[in-house]
């Protein structure tokens, strides 16, 4: 076993503060990685304060890991040390239910084995994520990093760009479509980035004003605020496909109606409040709305080369472990273009 230094929530109302961990020794089919960077995704902070209902501490989030391998199990052959590499979400399934056997593990009959806040198959020991300095992880549900994205903004890909690329992919997102990404955080952000590289044409739908430069930078066609109803009138029925990355409340029905005939709306995000949905909204223009939860290893690992050939990475802002309580509130506040990711060096300074 290796003593590994980490930052853990104790409970649900205690900063984040160092804490030691153990991780065991790679067995035959297993990477140990020294982690490099972790981002910090906002479910983060929803697990550790238990915000979810559910959690179990100590826990140690993060679940945007990229490193190197340090040491390999036997009959590891994927994987060389020194390689750069990654772990999203989930470390395991059940690799044998229709989902884990078409390569859509976040789906498994028997629930994902979260990389944090979860219980590893077999031993019922805690997973504990990547606000530490390494990680073991079965081959078969590691990453490769490609050699031309920067490590630290390949981060947040693992979470934000794959929640972001699957269902644009899965529902076909092809050159000179119209799309629009409403809300421009760090699934937003991502979402426009991809979009646009798939050749898109893509309109971010915001709240606020203030993010119209922003979203034009990202490489945006067009920025509308929705806080002017006028522009639910005067975007009618102009998109092919929305993507909801909003977890407030808000009014589906409102976008719905921006959807061309045949037009898909996809949420992302989980309001606090069910909303209701108006079903002459779908059926009037046989309009389909669909959820997307990240993606599996085949199509994360897609996603990554695809990001890496069309030089797409992450808008992030690297900040040292004893900052995470902060970040955690200036997230709350929106206070960050578009993802904090942790430089796990200082880990070893601040344990």
């Amino acid at each position: 076993m290796h003593k590994t230094a980490a930052y853990a929530a104790v409970d649900a109302r205690t900063p984040l503060a160092p804490f030691s961990i153990e991780r065991r020794e790679p067995g035959p089919n297993e990477v140990l990685i020294d982690i490099l960077y972790c981002g910090v995704c906002h479910s983060d902070i929803h697990q550790a304060r238990d915000e979810w209902g559910g959690s179990a501490f100590p826990m140690v989030p993060g679940h945007e890991i990229v490193g190197r391998v340090a040491r390999l199990g036997a009959n590891v052959k994927s994987f060389q040390v020194g390689d750069a590499v990654g772990v999203g979400c989930f470390v395991d399934s059940c690799r044998e239910c229709p989902q884990c056997r078409a390569g859509e593990e976040q789906y498994c009959d028997q629930g994902m084995t979260g990389t944090y806040n979860s219980r590893e198959r077999g031993t019922g020991a805690p997973t504990y994520g990547g606000y530490s300095t390494r990680i073991t992880v079965d081959q078969d549900y590691v990453l490769r990093i490609p050699a031309s994205i920067p490590l630290d903004r390949a981060a947040p890909l693992l979470c934000a760009g794959i929640t972001t690329y699957s269902p644009l992919k899965h529902y076909g997102v092809k050159a000179g479509d119209e799309v629009a990404v409403v809300g421009l955080g760090g699934l937003g952000h991502m979402a426009v980035k991809i979009a646009v590289a798939m050749g898109a044409r893509v309109t971010v739908l915001s709240t606020s004003e203030s993010k119209r430069e922003a979203a034009l930078a990202l490489g945006a066609h067009a920025f509308a605020a929705t806080r002017d109803k006028g522009t639910f009138k005067s975007l009618s029925r102009s998109f092919d496909f929305i993507i909801d990355s909003v977890s407030g409340d808000h009014d589906y029905n409102a976008y719905l109606g921006l959807l061309k005939f045949d037009g898909t709306m996809v949420l992302l995000g989980i309001p606090e409040t069910p909303s209701t949905v108006a079903a002459g909204a779908l059926i009037m223009q046989r309009r389909k709305l669909g959820g997307s939860l990240i993606g599996g290893i085949r199509e994360t690992q897609e996603m990554l080369d695809f990001c890496a050939e069309h030089g797409v990475a992450s808008d992030i802002e690297l900040i040292d472990i004893a900052q995470i309580n902060e970040a955690y509130e200036r997230m709350i506040k929106g206070d960050v273009r578009y993802r904090f990711v942790i430089d796990i060096a200082s880990l070893g300074k601040a344990a």
